[in-house]
C-alpha cells in the first residue's frame, strides 16, 4: 500500500514501519523523516538523484512514476509555453551544474493544490543562490513534503480544518495598504483602510463559526466569545494580531487567530457548551508600524494603555488620536476595555514559529516555555558632516562610522551569549552625500534575552560600548528607549495541556523559547499563558512574503487546540 512514498526509494518506508503501531499519520510521517535523517549522505543523496527533473525528459518521455506524473501534471508543468519549457530546462541545467543533483520542489505546494508555474520558476531562481548544504536539507525537505502528500492520498485524507485556517489567511491577504497593494506586497498597517477592511471580514467570519458576540472595541480589537454551558462560567482567552510588518507574510499573527476560529466553529458544529466561555481577540496592532506603541492592543486589555500616545504623529503628521477618530473610535473608551484577571483561565496563543528550529527538526508543533525579554531603543549619533575628500581620517567625527561599529558590537555581544540576540534594524544618514562625511546617523537597537536578568547584562554592556566608542572618536549620541518588555517563562500547567495535546496527535514534544514578542507577553502580566509554535516553511522565515506554513501542520494546529479544549473541560 505505501509503495512510492519516497521515489523509487521503499527502504525509508520499510524502516519506518519496523517501528510500529502508530498512534496517528503523523507519527508515520515524523518516523520516516528520523529514518532519513539517520541515514548515510551517501543515502540521502541517491533518494535526492532518484527525482527526476521537473519538467525534464522523463516527463517528455512517460517514464515517471505515476505519482510524479499526477504531481508535474497538477502543477501545469505539462502545459508549459515554449519560452516556460526553455525557461525551466535551463534552470535545470545552471542548478545541476551547481549543486550536483537535481532540483526537488513539492510541486503540489504547501496546501496540496499545485504551486503555479511561475511560482516554481520563482523557487527555482530563488534556491539556486542558497548554500549548498542548506539547499541539500531543502531537498530533503521538499521529498519529505512530497511524501507528506501521497501518504495522505493513499489513506485518503484530507486536511479539511487546515485547508480552511489556510483560505482564511489567504482570503484576508487581499487588504493591504496603499502604495504597497499596487506591488502586489502584503502590508496592514494600524487603522489604514487595508486593516478596517480585514477588522470587518474578520468579524463577519467569527459570526459565520457561531461566536454568540463579536464586537470592535475602541482600539479597533476583534473580539468574540463563544458562551460556556453556564451563565457565570470564566473564560479561556485566546487570539493573536492581524496587522502586519511591511512587505511581510500572512501567517505572523493570523495564524492565532483563524485556529481557534475553526476550533469554535467544530464545537458550534457539535451543539456543543463548554464548562468554560472563549473569548477570541484579533488584536488589532502588535508590530509597532505606524506608531511607536507596540502592543497597543493588547495593553489596552490590561489597563496599561498610555494616553501620551495618543498624541504621537505617523509619517503623515497624523496623531494616534486622529486615526482613532477617522476610524469611528472613541479613545475616551479605551479605559474601558480593561480585564479582570479574576474572570479569566488563562490566555494561549498559536503562532507561526517564525524561525528555522521546527523546520529542522521535521516537527510540525513545538511548545513555547518562555517568551524573551526584550528593550528596544532609537538613538541618533551627531558628528561633524565635512567634505569628504579634504577631511583626513584622524581628523573625522564620522556619525555612520561610530554606529557601524556598535552594530558590530552588538554583533559580536549576543553571540557570547548563544541564545541573546541583537539587531540594528533601522540605519539612517539624513541629507547624506557621496562625498561627505556624515555629520548624523540614526539608528535602532533591539535586545532580547530568554530571561530579565541576561537581557539587562547585554543592555548594559551595549550601551557602556556606545559611551566608549563616542568619546573615542569624539560624537554625541542621543538614545530612546521605546520598549522594555520582561521575559514571560509559560505558566507549568498551561505548558503542560499543550504537551499533552501534542502527545496525543503522537508528536514528539519539543519545547523551546520564542525570540519573538507576541501578545501573550503582555497578558502574561495578568495571568497565566503558554503558547504553541508551528512550523514554518523556507527554513522558517517571517517578516518576509516567503512566510509561509502547509494546510497539514495548520490542520494539526486545529486538533490540537481542540485537544487543549477538551483536556481543559475534563478538569472541571
Amino acid at each position: 500500500m505505501l509503495d512510492g512514498l519516497y521515489e523509487n526509494s521503499p527502504w525509508i518506508t520499510q524502516a519506518a514501519l519496523r517501528r510500529r503501531p502508530f498512534t496517528s499519520l503523523a507519527q508515520l510521517k515524523h518516523v520516516m523523516t528520523q529514518v532519513l535523517d539517520t541515514a548515510t549522505r551517501e543515502a540521502q543523496l541517491a533518494l535526492i538523484c532518484a527525482h527526476p527533473e521537473l519538467a525534464g525528459k522523463a516527463m517528455l518521455s512517460q517514464t515517471l512514476t505515476a505519482e510524479s506524473t499526477h504531481e508535474q501534471s497538477r502543477a501545469g508543468l505539462r502545459d508549459c509555453s515554449p519560452q516556460e519549457f526553455a525557461k525551466i530546462q535551463q534552470l535545470n541545467a545552471d542548478y545541476n551544474a551547481r549543486f550536483g543533483w537535481p532540483f526537488i520542489l513539492a510541486v503540489r505546494g504547501p496546501r496540496g493544490t499545485g504551486l503555479s508555474r511561475q511560482q516554481i520558476i520563482a523557487s527555482f531562481e530563488r534556491r539556486l543562490g542558497e548554500h549548498p548544504d542548506f539547499e541539500f536539507q531543502e531537498c530533503l525537505r521538499n521529498i519529505h513534503r512530497i511524501a507528506e502528500i501521497r501518504l495522505n492520498d493513499k489513506f485518503g485524507v484530507e486536511p479539511t480544518l487546515g485547508n480552511r485556517v489556510w483560505d482564511w489567511q489567504e482570503a484576508l491577504s487581499v487588504h493591504s495598504d496603499n502604495g504597497f497593494a499596487e506591488k502586489n506586497q502584503l502590508t496592514v498597517t494600524y487603522l489604514t483602510p487595508a486593516h478596517r477592511a480585514c477588522a470587518a471580514q474578520i468579524g463577519q467570519w467569527m459570526l459565520d463559526c457561531g461566536f454568540d458576540e463579536v464586537v470592535h472595541d475602541a482600539v479597533g480589537n476583534v473580539v468574540a466569545r463563544y458562551h460556556a454551558s453556564s451563565p457565570d462560567a470564566k473564560y479561556l482567552l485566546t487570539g493573536s494580531h492581524f496587522d502586519t510588518v511591511r512587505n511581510g507574510g500572512k501567517y505572523d499573527g493570523r495564524l492565532g487567530i483563524f485556529v481557534p476560529m475553526a476550533a469554535v466553529r467544530e464545537l458550534q458544529r457539535a451543539g456543543r457548551r463548554l464548562p468554560f466561555g472563549i473569548e477570541l481577540v484579533a488584536f488589532s496592532e502588535e508590530e509597532g508600524q505606524r506608531y511607536q506603541a507596540t502592543f497597543l492592543a493588547s495593553s489596552a486589555l490590561l489597563g496599561a494603555f498610555r494616553s501620551e500616545w495618543l498624541e504621537q504623529k505617523d509619517a503623515d503628521g497624523i496623531t494616534l488620536r486622529e486615526a482613532m477618530q477617522q476610524a469611528g473610535l472613541c479613545p475616551n473608551d479605551i479605559p474601558k476595555l480593561r480585564r479582570e484577571a479574576a474572570h479569566y483561565l488563562g490566555f494561549v496563543e498559536v503562532h507561526i514559529e517564525q524561525g528555522p528550529v521546527l523546520n529542522e527538526l521535521n516537527l510540525p508543533l513545538g511548545i513555547v516555555s518562555s517568551i524573551n525579554g526584550s528593550v528596544r531603543y532609537l538613538g541618533e549619533i551627531s558628528g561633524m558632516a565635512s567634505h569628504a575628500g579634504t577631511t583626513p581620517m584622524d581628523r573625522r567625527r564620522d556619525a555612520a562610522c561610530a554606529v557601524a561599529e556598535l552594530m558590530l558590537y552588538c554583533e559580536q555581544r549576543a553571540a557570547q551569549d548563544g541564545d541573546s540576540v541583537a539587531t540594528v534594524g533601522l540605519l539612517e544618514v539624513p541629507g547624506g552625500s557621496i562625498n561627505v562625511v556624515p555629520g548624523q546617523c540614526r539608528f535602532s537597537i533591539d535586545l532580547r534575552a530568554p530571561n530579565d536578568a541576561q537581557r539587562d547584562t547585554l543592555v548594559r554592556d551595549v550601551l557602556a560600548r556606545q559611551q566608549a566608542i563616542c568619546a573615542r572618536r569624539g560624537v554625541h549620541a542621543s538614545l530612546q528607549e521605546t520598549l522594555r518588555v520582561a521575559a514571560a517563562p509559560s505558566a507549568s500547567a498551561w505548558q503542560t495541556r499543550w504537551e499533552r495535546a501534542v502527545a496525543a496527535l503522537g508528536l514528539p514534544l519539543h519545547a523551546m523559547p520564542s525570540g519573538a514578542g507576541h501578545d501573550a507577553m503582555k497578558l502574561h502580566e495578568i495571568m497565566p499563558q503558554a503558547m504553541l509554535f508551528v512550523r514554518g516553511e523556507n527554513a522558517g522565515i517571517s517578516h518576509n512574503p516567503l512566510e509561509s506554513s502547509t494546510s497539514d501542520d495548520m490542520q494539526l494546529a486545529v486538533e490540537a487546540f481542540g485537544l487543549l479544549l477538551e483536556n481543559l473541560a475534563s478538569d472541571f
